[in-house]
């Protein structure tokens, strides 16, 4: 699956489970882990679970590997590795204690300038 298309999976699954304010940022040329981040936030524990769970049970049915997955027991920040691109849900307390737009925009525009 190419990279834009896997993107457009992971929008569509959240988007299947209500996940809000969807993020989607390129570190491509920031970071050698992955080439995409998507954020998006859950209501509560268990929606920010059920979206997560529903990314990763629709990619394993079309056979994308899923590297990992970590937070799904306090499911406050999961983050799920499907390599080229690493989904953060987040609820709002953790989206708003971390920033992780804001962590990676500093970058982001540096990337882009120079």
């Amino acid at each position: 699956m190419q990279n834009q298309q896997l993107i457009d999976f992971v929008v569509d699954k959240i988007e299947d489970m209500k996940g809000r304010d969807i993020q989607n940022l390129d570190v491509s040329q920031l970071s050698n882990v992955t080439d995409t981040m998507i954020i998006c936030s859950g209501n509560s524990k268990r929606h920010v679970k059920s979206i997560a769970d529903n990314v990763v049970k629709e990619a394993k049915l079309v056979e994308l590997e899923v590297i990992g997955i970590e937070g799904m027991e306090e499911s406050e920040w999961v983050l799920v590795d499907l390599g080229d691109v690493v989904l953060h849900v987040m609820q709002d307390s953790a989206r708003d204690f971390y920033q992780l737009e804001k962590l990676w925009a500093p970058a982001l525009s540096e990337s882009k300038a120079g």
